[in-house]
């Protein structure tokens, strides 16, 4: 994979986490949308500001069943795999921020394993195609997904310092 020269503050790991074989993985689906390298929001927020990238989730045919009880306006959480993403950088230098920053204080897409959730709305539902319409994505075209799990109301929401 090309990667960008590092920025001021950057720290490598000095290997490539993809060459790491901890588990094993399979893609249940892609995510379809009008995203492309170059061309995607930032985040959730830019990508509705943009229209909401007309994210689609097509589901492989052995994984179909699984998309028994979602129904059409509720909320879910994607998990996918930014396998576009560079993997190496521990320490990055966001441009928003005031100096480097630990990958985990970070929402970037840059991290040893390039995992991005995202809590999107159901727009539609084929079960027979295993399709589902999603409200927004920031992801690109034909990225892999991992998993999909329904939002809990009660539950997706840790309590405050007071509860």
């Amino acid at each position: 994979m090309k990667t960008k020269p590092a920025r001021d503050g950057e720290v490598a790991l000095g290997f490539d986490p993809a060459e790491c074989k901890d588990a094993a993985i399979t893609f249940i689906g892609v995510l379809q949308s009008d995203w492309a390298p170059g061309e995607a929001p930032k985040n959730l927020r830019q990508s509705r500001e943009a229209g909401g990238g007309h994210g689609r989730v097509v589901i492989s045919a052995p994984y179909r069943d699984g998309l028994r009880g979602l129904q059409v306006g509720q909320a879910i959480w994607l998990v996918l795999w930014f396998d576009r993403a560079r993997r190496d950088l521990i320490v990055q230098a966001p441009r928003h921020a005031d100096g480097p920053r630990g990958t985990f204080a970070l929402r970037s897409p840059v991290r040893p394993n390039p995992i991005a959730i995202e809590a999107v709305r159901i727009t539609s539902l084929d079960h027979e195609a295993g399709e589902i319409g999603i409200d927004v994505t920031d992801a690109f075209d034909g990225t892999p997904v991992l998993d999909i799990k329904p939002w809990l109301d009660g539950i997706d929401i840790p309590p405050g310092p007071e509860d």
